[in-house]
This record gives C-alpha cells, structure tokens and sequence, in this order.
C-alpha cells in the first residue's frame, strides 16, 4: 500500500541518522511531510537535503529532546512550518557507559534525560497539535534493555549497558501505557517499539548502513540469544515504525512490539 502517510505531517526526534533518518525517509516516501529534530544540525541538514533530492518534503530544526526550552522553542516552529503535527516519533537517546553500583550522578542523570525525560518533554509540547487535528499518532522507543535480564555470567561474557539506559527505557514503556490511555478520548494512538541488534551508527561506532556489516560490543550476546540470525537494521525498525503510524494499525495502542530476531531469553 502506497501513500500510508499521504498529507500527514511527522516530527521525528533523533532524525539525523541511524533508526530516525531511515524512519523519517520511509515515511517522506509514503507521502509525509517530516520534520527532523536533532541536536547534529551538520547531519540534520545532510538528511533533509536527501529526502528533498528524492521526491520528498522535510525540515531540519535544531533539538535538544532534553532541553525543555529547546523542545518548546523546536515544535511551535514545527507546528508553524506545515500548520499542524500529525505523527510522533520519539526515537531521539543513547546509552551510557557505567556500570552498577559505580555509574556516576552525571551519566545517570544524562541517561535518563535524553532518553526518558526527552520523550516527555516531546509528547507533551506535540501534544496539543495532535489534540487539535482531532487524531494522532505516537511511536516510541525503548529496547530490550527494559526487558531484558543477565545472570553474572552474561555480564561477565557479554557485558550489560548502563543501568541508567534499563531504567530510562522502562520507563518509556510505562510512559507508552500512560499515554495510550490519555490519549482514546482524543483518537490518538500511542505505541513503543523495542529494538535488540540494529546496526546503527551510533551501535557500532561508524557509519554502517542497511546490510554494510559493522560490530558491536553486545554482538556476541545477541547472536546467542536470537532466533532469527542477525543483525537488525534501521531499515527493520522503520518499517514497523511506519504500520504503527499509519491507519493500517487502527485497532492498536499501548502496545510495546519487540524488534529483536526473537532473543529468547526475557524477563
């Protein structure tokens, strides 16, 4: 089905590569009109740029999703630029490096700013656009950090990102639950989607693209627990980022969707 996004308007956080700048690409190609928000404006613009030269409509404008004068600042220009916001798509975060007990106060606080904080800080300001269009819808992003467990020997072998990104992410998933219940009496449908291996610029240091090949810390511990022989690319996210944004997922919100090749071992 073609057009899924036609005449809609979409801001999507963290656009300037990876997961976001795919997303933002697929839904220009379905007829959306993309607002990019990231803090890299060299990249944000570099990614508007390529949706233009492709037939497509967008706008970079500079974000820091963890900023809330920022983020204010950001979408009323957003609002401004097409008249009105339609779809949501809050992928803007990042990991962190510390581990449990011995992450600092900064790096928590960073963590769970961008990517918890951030995403409150986005929803909220978007949605009274949403509110006004008389219909929306919100896409999410957690992980399976949120989910997902390690025993001492997982850590050990494989290693486990900070505790600050585990407990941000499940906290987006909570915030996705809270959201889809405000948002029925307004027709506007909140969902989350929880990526496991992607490669992505930012997961492996580079700037790996669909099926290029690229390495990353956690590889040795996806490829054991997956079904489905990985990785994941931005590509496999966007597309279901783009079903649950579109009228072909009507009858769905609240719902956290792993995109992970089936990692079978969940908590």
């Amino acid at each position: 089905m073609a057009n899924r996004l036609e005449n809609k308007v979409a801001v999507v956080t963290g656009g300037n590569s990876g997961i976001g700048e795919d997303t933002a690409a697929l839904f220009a190609e379905e007829g959306a009109r993309i607002i990019l928000m990231a803090r890299r404006e060299a990249e944000g613009r570099e990614v508007e740029a390529r949706i233009k030269a492709s037939g497509g409509d967008a706008k970079f404008i500079p974000c820091d999703v963890g900023d809330v004068e920022s983020v204010s600042n950001a979408v009323e220009l957003a609002a401004k630029t097409y008249g009105r916001i339609d779809v949501l798509f809050n992928n803007a975060g990042g990991g962190g490096g510390g581990n449990f007990p011995n992450e600092s106060d900064e790096e928590w606080n960073r963590v769970v700013n961008v990517n918890l904080t951030g995403t409150f800080y986005v929803s909220r300001a978007v949605w009274p656009h949403l509110v006004e269009a008389g219909a929306g819808t919100v896409v999410n992003m957690s992980s399976l950090a949120a989910q997902r467990g390690f025993s001492p020997r997982m850590q050990d072998e494989f290693g486990a990102t900070s505790a600050s990104y585990y407990a941000a992410k499940a906290g987006v998933d909570a915030l996705t639950r809270y959201m889809a219940g405000a948002g029925g009496r307004h027709n506007i449908r909140v969902n989350c989607v929880r990526p496991g291996q992607i490669l992505t610029p930012g997961a492996t240091g580079g700037t790996v693209k669909d099926a290029d090949g690229g390495h990353h810390v956690f590889e040795k511990m996806f490829d054991y627990a997956q079904i489905v022989e990985g990785p994941g690319y931005p590509r496999d996210v966007a597309q279901l980022v783009l079903f649950l944004a579109s009228e072909e997922s009507r009858f769905i919100t609240g719902e956290i969707i792993n995109v992970d090749g089936g990692v079978a071992a969940k908590i």
